[in-house]
């Protein structure tokens, strides 16, 4: 008698969120973080959303890297994910998995590369070629920086996540060196492809999320 391999996915709650401030997002990871500490079977959760301008540091970031930035006129938060400055703003897609990697690989580098390997599969959609640099995180075209990664785990839970340019003013980039980065500058899909949305690449994002992860996503609605 033969049985069937057959195995169920993880369900994954998708939450596609439109414009969020930035603390609204990061108090709402939290809470998700911690349930999860607590009730380690409870679903993953990824959040696409945008954020109005605001600047973000890693836990360990230099403020050498602000250049000129004037924090008295900005939204700066000093947040507990690893990596260096970066900047959101409207136009740029920001997800943020909430994943038990308990139930996937107990693997921080594998982690990394799943993410990117989800944005470099939503550039190949438009007949991009992304790529990955020896030593770095994130996903580049043509030398040019496109998405940026940062996470933190706890317990193996993952919270904060992944940027990609899609269609930003890229203004906010100049007063900063991005990621700590100086020598590789920064781009949108914009610049590639005129008249893309980041309604559609959410789309595409949730489709290579889900092929690269193995699960089933279920979109649903902020309470």
């Amino acid at each position: 008698m033969i049985r069937s391999m057959e195995t169920h996915k993880r369900r994954c709650l998708l939450f596609n969120q439109g414009l969020i401030p930035y603390m609204d997002a990061l108090l709402w990871q939290r809470s998700l973080l911690q349930k999860r500490i607590l009730q380690p079977n409870l679903e993953d959760v990824l959040i696409l959303l945008e954020h109005p301008p605001v600047y973000t540091l890693g836990q360990g970031s230099n403020p050498e890297f602000l250049k000129d930035l004037d924090i008295s006129k900005f939204d700066i938060h000093k947040v507990e994910r690893g990596g260096e400055v970066t900047y959101h703003c409207p136009g740029q897609v920001v997800g943020y998995p909430i994943l038990n990697l308990q139930y996937y690989c107990k693997d921080l580098h594998w982690y990394l590369r799943q993410l990117e390997e989800v944005l470099i599969r939503v550039l190949a959609v438009y007949g991009l070629s992304g790529d990955r640099l020896p030593g770095f995180t994130g996903v580049w075209l043509e030398g040019r920086k496109v998405a940026a990664i940062g996470i933190k785990v706890s317990r193996w839970i993952t919270m904060h996540g992944f940027a990609l340019n899609v269609c930003p003013d890229m203004a906010g980039f100049k007063h900063i060196i991005p990621c700590g980065i100086a020598d590789k500058p920064v781009a949108s899909l914009a610049q590639w492809i005129p008249g893309i949305t980041c309604e559609e690449v959410n789309i595409h994002i949730a489709t290579s999320f889900a092929e690269v992860f193995g699960v089933e996503l279920v979109e649903t609605m902020k309470d």
